[in-house]
């Protein structure tokens, strides 16, 4: 009897800590899908009335804002402070399509899609691996259909009405707008909440069809958001970067960025919480209590002014009351790896998953907001335009050519 209670007597440890890395995050490796998916919509709320809970944007870079704290009993309160933000650029979004759920034992099952009309050929190019070589067939049967008397439509629509609980719209980016090389645009599903009934979402969804919805019908600013994106990947990494364990002292041989003892003599195996080197980043990640800064109006909408190749006049996007230069929110000589935000834009507080370019999904908060820092007005008394390449000297071209007197 002695022996064995000596054989399951484990070591113990110098040095007491807590793990490297979290586990909730497994498994780390690279992500199947490269768009932000919407893994829980918010609660739905009859009360309120029918609107949509998220938006796709795309990363085009970040700046800084000088503005005046406005939190009673801060040691802030009444200063200026500066602030990180990125920008995010947000053509408005069209509405293609309607899906209804019903509610089962098992969870949510589709019961019926339905599509418009007209889908846009960015949009088409989504159910294609190689557009220009293919026929270019995709829904044009389901045209021809509707341009006679669209009976199918109304009865999709109907059964829908009678027994599905969840109503979602199909709504895709307009990526050309965005100026990005890329033409195949970004589809999602965006959830319907509030109306009282599911025949008022399936009717303010119908209503929807082929039409351009803006940002800020969506959003609005001083409003706490989530964002959902996949992370900028930065390929196989050693376990010092990836879990952040300690390094080896000095001297240690055959390299010291390691993990000194990947697990006991028994059970014979890795176990799979011990930290190893392999993939890093491009993970989908969920970052919640983002605040919206400002949502601001498209500084040179595509498709105005472009007689005789003048540049049309912006709509300065980037002035506050404070800072009444007439500017728009682009940066001088650009957004590095970006380029010009000429189309709407959210301007969020901090940083946001993903490279420059990546598509962010933003979406509507899930819990409650009651924090003073989210329920802060927030006025910019002014938002940095310099060079972000460079010792950015100058605001605007205006003001650079001013001071070398030209």
């Amino acid at each position: 009897g002695n022996s064995r209670q000596f054989a399951f007597r484990m070591s113990h440890r110098k040095f007491e800590a807590p793990r490297h890395g979290s586990l909730g995050f497994l498994p780390r490796k690279r992500c199947r899908r490269h768009r932000g998916r919407i893994r829980s919509f918010p609660k739905d709320d009859a009360s309120k009335p029918c609107h949509l809970t998220a938006f796709m944007a795309y990363k085009a870079g970040m700046t800084h804002i000088l503005r005046e704290v406005n939190r009673a009993g801060s040691m802030l309160n009444k200063q200026e402070t500066v602030e990180p933000v990125t920008i995010l650029e947000a053509p408005p979004m069209v509405v293609v399509g309607m899906v209804g759920y019903m509610e089962t034992p098992k969870g949510l099952r589709a019961l019926t899609t339905v599509w418009a009309s007209f889908l846009a050929d960015s949009v088409k190019r989504r159910f294609y691996k190689n557009w220009y070589r293919s026929k270019k067939k995709a829904f044009s049967s389901h045209a021809n259909k509707e341009e006679g008397e669209n009976t199918d439509l109304e009865k999709e629509l109907e059964r829908m009405c009678k027994y599905c609980q969840v109503i979602r719209v199909l709504a895709h980016t307009q990526i050309e707008k965005c100026k990005l090389r890329q033409k195949k645009a970004h589809l999602m599903e965006i959830q319907i909440n509030g109306g009282g009934s599911v025949a008022d979402k399936v009717k303010y969804g119908k209503e929807l069809f082929e039409h351009k919805v803006p940002v800020d019908a969506v959003f609005q600013q001083n409003e706490m958001i989530d964002t959902i994106a996949v992370t900028k990947g930065k390929g196989y990494e050693g376990v010092v970067t990836r879990w952040g364990v300690t390094r080896l002292p000095r001297k240690t041989h055959r390299g010291l960025r390691k993990v000194a003892c990947v697990g006991a003599w028994h059970p014979a195996r890795i176990q799979y919480s011990v930290a190893r080197a392999g993939q890093n980043g491009y993970h989908h990640r969920t970052e919640i209590n983002k605040k919206i800064y400002r949502i601001g109006k498209a500084a040179r909408p595509s498709g105005d002014g472009k007689q005789g190749g003048a540049k049309p006049k912006i709509h300065p996007n980037a002035s506050t009351e404070a800072d009444l230069t007439a500017k728009a929110i682009t940066p001088m000589g650009g957004f590095p790896h970006y380029g010009e935000v000429n189309e709407d834009y959210v301007m969020i507080k901090g940083g946001v998953p993903g490279p420059k370019k990546r598509v962010v999904t933003l979406r509507k908060t899930l819990i409650p907001q009651t924090s003073r820092a989210a329920n802060e007005e927030i006025t910019l008394k002014f938002i940095d335009t310099s060079s972000k390449f460079g010792h950015g000297r100058f605001q605007t071209s205006a003001e650079k050519r001013k001071f070398y007197g030209k």
